[in-house]
Parts: structure tokens; C-alpha cells; sequence
């Protein structure tokens, strides 16, 4: 059995993100005083519920920076910082998953990161809670990588498992 993957720095490794999974996140990242943008998607009633209840009781703090808000104000999603740890929910499928694809389990939530996305920790990273279900992912400004993404990721996780039910498989 291999040791679970740390999606923080180890020896040059990291998360990059180079596909904004299903969701265009505005202004994350950018390091901006506006408030970040998170498109509306389309949901069933069933996963907009999920998202609305998650989003409702998530954190007000994240990897020790304070939430913030976002526009819409009604938006599924969250931010917490400057540059901004940008939550959405009810994001698509990654376009390479596999049944056989590997996940960093942190907290018990299976997040998957794309292979290209494990080699620049100067970049922007968005892992995906694979393992849950509507699909979560949270995009983590650069800023923030060699410090925060491992704690940010733990830090969502009660919230995630009360509110979301099980989702796709992954090693």
C-alpha cells in the first residue's frame, strides 16, 4: 500500500492548477481587494441543496485567513483571504478521471490533482473532493502553497463530510 500524497511541498513537489475545473473563478488568486466571482452553475435540487447547507457552514476561517465574501452574495461557494482561498461547489468531473485515479486523503477526503498539476508550488493549485459528492474543489493562490494547502483542505473537511454524500472512487 503506497503512503497517502501530501498535496503541500515536498522536495519540489506541489499542486499547480492548469484547468479551472467547470467553474471560472474571477479575481482568486489575483491577490485584488474585490471581492472573487463565482459563476452559478446548474445543479439538480438535490446538490444545490448540498451546496447551499455546506456553503452556509463552512469555516469562518481557513488555514488561518478570515472569510470574505463574494459575488454574487448567493453564490455556492466561499473565500477566505487575500489573496483569496476560493471554494466553489457543484463543479464538473475533471476531464482525465479514471476509476483508478490516485487522491491525497487529508481528514478523510479523497482530493484528486491532476498529474501536470504536482510539479510548480509557484503556481495556483485547485484540488477537487473527489470523493465526495456535488464535486468541491478549492482553488489555493500560490501565496499560499508551501504554508496552507494541506491545513486549508483539513479545515474543510467536517464541513464537507456533514454536508455532501459519497462520490466518485479514488486510490
Amino acid at each position: 500500500m503506497q503512503p497517502p500524497r501530501r498535496l503541500g511541498p515536498t522536495t519540489g513537489r506541489g499542486v499547480v492548477t492548469s484547468v479551472t475545473l467547470g467553474v471560472l473563478v474571477l479575481g482568486a488568486g489575483t491577490g485584488c481587494s474585490g471581492a472573487p466571482r463565482i459563476d452559478d452553475v446548474d445543479l439538480s435540487e438535490r446538490d444545490r441543496a448540498a451546496c447551499e447547507a455546506l456553503v452556509a457552514d463552512l469555516p469562518d476561517t481557513l488555514a488561518g485567513q478570515e472569510r470574505r465574501d463574494v459575488e454574487p452574495a448567493g453564490a455556492l461557494g466561499a473565500a477566505w483571504g487575500d489573496p483569496a482561498y476560493v471554494l466553489s461547489c457543484g463543479v464538473e468531473r475533471p476531464d482525465d478521471y479514471e476509476p483508478t485515479a490516485e487522491c491525497s486523503v487529508i481528514a478523510g477526503v479523497g482530493w484528486y490533482v491532476t498529474p501536470d498539476q504536482l510539479t510548480d508550488i509557484s503556481e495556483t493549485a485547485t484540488p477537487v473532493a473527489l470523493t465526495l459528492d456535488p464535486l468541491v474543489e478549492l482553488t489555493v493562490p500560490a501565496d499560499y502553497r508551501t504554508e496552507g494547502i494541506d491545513r486549508a483542505l483539513a479545515d474543510l473537511a467536517p464541513a464537507l463530510k456533514e454536508h455532501l454524500r459519497e462520490g466518485l472512487p479514488c486510490l
